[in-house]
């Protein structure tokens, strides 16, 4: 899913990925995003709007609850893009929810955050 909008700069695709009714909690919006065509919009709005330069996760974690038909999928990851004339390099932390439904992963839900600077 991140490959389709960070490298492949494709995040239409992202609906191939999101659940009809996935929610994502982001630090830039006020109020929670949600349905699948939102979610797209959004990532679809941010790719449009930057040049990312460089994406890494790291310290990937699935763990798979209900007869494997829901996982948490933990990881952080590095990010750099332009954005307003700027270049930014990041740290953040992420946190999807899936369901196995008709023979295939679906995110849920999304939620990411800066990853605190301690």
């Amino acid at each position: 899913m991140n490959r389709k909008w960070t490298v492949e700069n494709n995040p239409q695709q992202l609906n191939e990925y999101f659940h009809k009714d996935m929610i994502a909690i982001t630090p830039v919006n006020n109020e929670i995003v949600e349905g699948w065509e939102s979610c797209v919009t959004w990532w679809k709005k941010f790719s449009d709007s930057t040049k990312i330069h460089f994406w890494k996760e790291i310290d990937p974690k699935v763990q798979l609850y209900g007869d494997d038909k829901f996982a948490i999928v933990t990881y952080y990851f590095e990010i750099s893009f332009d954005m307003n004339w700027y270049t930014i390099n990041t740290k953040w932390r992420d946190m999807f929810a899936l369901i196995y439904e008709n023979w295939k992963w679906l995110i849920v839900a999304d939620h990411y955050s800066p990853f605190p600077n301690w």
